[in-house]
């Protein structure tokens, strides 16, 4: 028997891939987001809210509200359309939401602010609270997966406030280092060219692989 919730969403998400989803549409996908008590349910909603084309500000607000979400799920739905949602919204009404959830509790949702933080770049580049916050994050988040996308992210943005970070990642675990590695692209300096070197003989192939990617 199929999960009633499983056809709701298939439902919803068939409305958000309409070229031209009309208002009624626009509705049931606002509605079923609001009151719909499964999350899996809810977080497609949003999704085809965003693909919709719905008006700037009920897609904003949207999304604002799955930022809060009492589910992880809807949590990092949230974090992924952050990315799909800057033409729409400006860095400054997005990125402050994705700093909060870089303090979730959960790592999935972590990771996923993380990423889109870093997705949104150089339009961050500026933004000092979401550059302190990924450095936070990248030096004493427990998980090293929340570690790893936090200096991914870093490196992504480029702001120099974030290198010391990405310094101190070059000496966390081998897929961390892997990372830190790469987020030392767009950065330069004596200590740059030293982390580099460094590993050049670090003892996982893959870290040293990622240094000599960067210096040949």
């Amino acid at each position: 028997m199929e999960d009633p919730a499983v056809t709701r969403a298939a439902a919803l998400a068939g409305l958000g891939q309409r070229r031209r989803p009309n208002k009624a549409d626009t509705t049931k996908l606002a509605d079923a987001f609001t009151s719909d008590d499964d999350p899996r349910v809810r977080a497609v909603a949003l999704a085809a809210l965003v693909r919709s084309g719905t008006a700037h500000a009920a897609v904003v607000t949207a999304w604002e509200r799955a930022v809060a979400d009492p589910d992880a799920k809807v949590r990092r739905r949230a974090a992924d359309l952050a990315p799909a949602l800057a033409k729409r919204a400006t860095p400054d009404t997005l990125a402050p939401r994705l700093v909060e959830l870089l303090a979730d509790k959960e790592v999935v949702v972590v990771e996923a602010a993380a990423w889109a933080l870093g997705e949104l770049g150089d339009a961050l580049d500026a933004d000092a609270d979401a550059v302190t916050a990924l450095a936070r994050t990248a030096t004493n988040h427990k998980d090293a997966l929340a570690r790893e996308a936090a200096v991914a992210a870093l490196g992504a943005i480029g702001d120099a406030a974030g290198l010391p970070a990405v310094l101190t990642a070059c000496r966390d675990k081998p897929a961390v280092r892997r990372r830190a590695v790469l987020a030392l692209a767009p950065f330069e300096g004596p200590e740059v060219e030293a982390a580099l070197q460094a590993a050049l003989e670090d003892k996982d192939w893959q870290v040293r692989q990622a240094a000599e990617d960067l210096t040949t």
